[in-house]
């Protein structure tokens, strides 16, 4: 946990760097599960787990705000130090996260229908990623219970925690991976089991150690699970409100990256798959800025909590200015060994040629990028939802219309142009907001 002001660069940078290797882990995670059953499975347990993993991304996906919704309200309730509500507020997302979790069980034969009526591969491979899907379902409410449990963890400020438990998970699957799919022979569905059983091992891990945390903080004669609390219909009215503006705003952003994709399409299959490299390192260095951004969460919480300005301003300029001296470092980077990671990525000279040509447009929209997600952070722990919701319903409006001038005159340039655009917009119209969260410390 972190101390009230004042706030030391060295106390944001101590927080925020395990976010940054937990960012990273995760798909590090799925390279693993490509490379072990790549090499121990057949080319069809190859395009099964390839096609069992992109809907169980989709599915999941859709539930992030399971996180970020938990986040800011836990890091309100630290900061006033109300670890009674603090406990309800986990209770509340939890039971959220338990029966969105068993929907998703209860509903898998219609999820399975429609998605592999939408992909289609050989006989073979959809008869193994079939069996893959009816496998990994099982850990839905565990991998949602997961999201609730990192967005009680990072709003509490246990950031080392939060990497411990990733660890963890990540660790296991990957014993589990090679002994179910490589040793036994399982094949694809050794990957999946190895996945449900790493998710709810984590689950009860987690659990036992935020009881711990939790426990500690309890008072006297104090009630560990306060039923009302967590029952309290405002307060479940006010975490559902929250999570459902989280939703559309997350499925609005990604709409804009759908719409990018497909626009980059119409310029060809080259242009298409160089746009592809490059937003694989976009994401990349999202991983770096994610941490700035989780740790900016937690303290705002807090001091929105604690109603105390100065921590208030002190981590917004602190974790933004950390931000944005990674962000430099990171188009630096990109524009110097650009070209050379995008050779390591592909072999197709075509390809190589046209993403080379577009890096310094990368490194302009990582440079650019950092308000946004700062500003994400910011608003997720103040729990200023509504406004992240308007503010993305206005962008993407505006970055249509950006797409609308530039595309047709400029071609694939000037669709990344306009994409910059989008980032800068994001954070232009958020940052409007920013006076009315400033008012509620007065």
């Amino acid at each position: 946990m972190i101390n009230n002001f004042p706030l030391a660069y060295r106390q944001v940078i101590e927080l925020a760097w395990p976010f940054i290797l937990a960012n990273a882990a995760v798909p590090v995670l799925g390279l693993v599960d490509t490379a072990v059953i790549g090499n121990l499975g057949s080319a069809q347990d190859l395009g099964a787990v390839a096609f069992g993993a992109l809907i169980f991304s989709f599915v999941y996906w859709g539930f992030g705000f399971l996180r970020m919704g938990t986040t800011g309200f836990v890091a309100q309730a630290a900061g006033d130090s109300d670890h009674l509500e603090a406990r309800a507020v986990l209770g509340r997302a939890l039971l959220l996260a338990v029966a969105l979790g068993c929907l998703i069980m209860a509903l898998q034969l219609p999820i399975q229908w429609l998605a592999f009526t939408i992909l289609t591969g050989s006989d073979d491979v959809e008869q193994i990623a079939q069996l893959y899907f009816s496998i990994r379902i099982w850990g839905a409410p565990a991998t949602l219970m997961g999201f609730v449990g990192a967005g009680f963890l990072i709003g509490m400020g246990y950031s080392k925690i939060f990497l411990s438990l990733q660890a963890f998970l990540n660790g296991l699957n990957i014993v589990l991976d090679v002994l179910l799919a490589g040793v036994l022979g399982l094949g694809a569905a050794g990957i999946a089991l190895g996945t449900v059983i790493s998710e709810w091992s984590t689950v009860i891990l987690g659990a036992v150690v935020m009881f711990r945390i939790m426990r500690n903080t309890s008072l006297p004669g104090e009630t560990f699970w306060p039923l009302e609390k967590i029952l309290d219909y405002n307060k479940l009215v006010e975490l559902l409100r929250a999570n459902l503006d989280i939703m559309i705003r997350t499925l609005l952003l990604v709409f804009s990256f759908a719409f990018f994709t497909n626009q980059a399409a119409k310029f060809g299959d080259i242009a298409l798959a160089a746009n592809h490299i490059l937003l694989q390192i976009i994401a990349f260095s999202a991983f770096f800025l994610d941490g700035f951004a989780f740790a900016a969460e937690g303290l705002v919480g807090r001091a929105v909590g604690a109603r105390d300005s100065l921590l208030f301003m002190a981590a917004v300029k602190r974790t933004s200015l950390l931000a944005a001296m990674s962000a430099v470092i990171l188009a630096c980077l990109v524009l110097i060994f650009g070209p050379d990671l995008i050779a390591v990525l592909t072999d197709l000279a075509a390809v190589r040629e046209a993403a080379s040509s577009l890096t310094y447009v990368a490194a302009i929209y990582i440079l650019m990028s950092v308000a946004a997600f700062q500003l994400d952070g910011i608003f997720i722990g103040a729990s200023c939802t509504r406004q992240m919701r308007r503010g993305a319903i206005q962008s993407v409006v505006l970055f249509l219309l950006a797409c609308w001038l530039l595309a047709p005159r400029y071609g694939i340039l000037g669709l990344w142009w306009a994409m910059i655009a989008f980032v800068i917009l994001r954070a232009v119209v958020l940052f409007r907001f920013f006076p009315q969260m400033l008012a509620r410390l007065q």
